[in-house]
């Protein structure tokens, strides 16, 4: 990765999203438990210019709930690749870190920049977001909650209101579709 420094104090014209590798994605990096922010702080130290997202999520601090900001994918941040082995070397030399997802230096894992530019907008937008199951068409699905909690089938269909799930019988090689909240559906 080519580090970005700037002779004589001018400065830089890189916006620090744009990434510059492979596609223009970005690779996940892997830390150990709460020790994202240790890992973004040693890798801006390095030049690397890490992401670390962050929404506002509410805790509770003994009787009182409060609005912190958390990280948006607790153990993962996001760095630009790191362009060559010994830059690679450098991002896995962080304490806290445990590794970045791919097959090695020359094959990373990348994450496409639009998403993290949409990623970067929701953690700047200072709105509060939830965590919710990663669901994808042509899973298999639990409603969670509501009348039909604890039946499972085929997600056919996730819009934002209403999805729709397949329930099959096997042995009758018949199936029926119900529309569903997907809201209340996690992956099974």
């Amino acid at each position: 990765m080519k580090r970005l420094e700037a002779e004589g104090g001018e400065a830089l014209a890189d916006d620090g999203w744009s990434a510059g590798g492979i596609d223009g994605g970005w690779c996940v990096v892997w830390t150990r438990s709460q020790c994202e922010q240790q890992v973004h702080d040693q890798l801006a130290g390095k030049g690397f210019r890490p992401f670390l997202p962050r929404v506002n999520v509410w805790s509770r601090r003994g009787r009182f709930r409060c609005l912190t900001r958390a990280p948006m994918f607790p153990g993962y941040l996001f760095v630009p690749p790191p362009g060559d082995k010994d830059a690679f070397i450098e991002v896995r030399k962080a304490r806290g870190l445990v590794a970045l997802l791919g097959q090695g230096w020359d094959r990373p894992a990348l994450v496409p920049s639009r998403d993290i530019e949409a990623i970067r907008l929701l953690s700047e937008s200072g709105q509060t977001a939830l965590p919710h199951p990663y669901l994808k068409e042509g899973m298999r699905a639990r409603i969670e909650r509501g009348p039909l909690a604890g039946l499972e089938g085929i997600l056919l269909r996730c819009d934002p209101g209403k999805g729709l799930m397949v329930l099959s019988v096997d042995l009758l090689q018949r199936s029926v579709a119900v529309e569903v909240d997907c809201t209340m559906v996690s992956a099974a």
